[in-house]
């Protein structure tokens, strides 16, 4: 199975690109998001989820452990298959996704191409629950005193997210109340939030 490529970009169509490695060619689904930020000759290296079926091998290409996972997840769900989860992916990113399930915006979740409003809804709902380990998805969160290394293409602000709620679910909060938390947090903080501030912010969140 390929779990990885790295090369460079030979084509790019309208929901795949070519990348050429080592003058293998491989065609690679990947959502608009990721496919905007791309352009032929550009050095690339992305995580890849391969299907596999009778008549067809088929790739799907993300820019982290951390979106793969909800790639994975999204088409747990009734009626979200490899094309809905793209499209999802497509218009939220990891952590907007992660905000969205938390606040319950399915409005959000609605705006992907080929989301109706029941299965938005659906989609919120049946995520709300899972949101929070999906949220510590590719990182290393310590469970002692060691150091924590953020996995490969993790940006740093979704670092401090996972810490922090790691750390309230640690202290014995629900997860899902966590999740809900930290979002707020992280969204009156910005970017620039670290951990510690997020965690602060948090617990003031769930005294009220």
């Amino acid at each position: 199975m390929i779990g990885k490529l790295r090369g460079k970009v030979d084509a790019i169509g309208e929901s795949h690109l070519v990348i050429d490695v080592n003058g293998v060619g491989y065609e690679v689904q990947a959502s608009s998001k990721t496919l905007r930020n791309l352009k032929v000759g550009d050095d690339v290296a992305l995580t890849i989820d391969t299907h596999v079926r009778e008549d067809a091998i088929r790739l799907f290409g993300f820019q982290s452990e951390f979106e793969r996972s909800w790639f994975r997840t999204l088409q747990t769900i009734q009626g979200v298959g490899a094309k809905v989860a793209l499209s999802v992916l497509g218009v939220l990113a990891p952590q907007d996704l992660a905000n969205a399930v938390a606040f319950g915006n399915w409005a959000a979740v609605e705006e992907a191409p080929g989301v109706g409003k029941k299965l938005a809804q659906r989609i919120v709902a049946e995520l709300k629950d899972k949101a929070p380990s999906l949220s510590l998805s590719g990182y290393n969160i310590p469970t002692g005193s060691g150091p924590t290394v953020p996995a490969p293409n993790v940006p740093p602000s979704g670092l401090a997210f996972a810490e922090a709620l790691s750390a309230l679910t640690n202290l014995g909060y629900n997860p899902a109340q966590a999740n809900a938390a930290v979002a707020v947090a992280s969204q009156e903080l910005g970017e620039a939030a670290d951990t510690a501030g997020l965690i602060k912010r948090s617990l003031k969140e769930l005294a009220r």
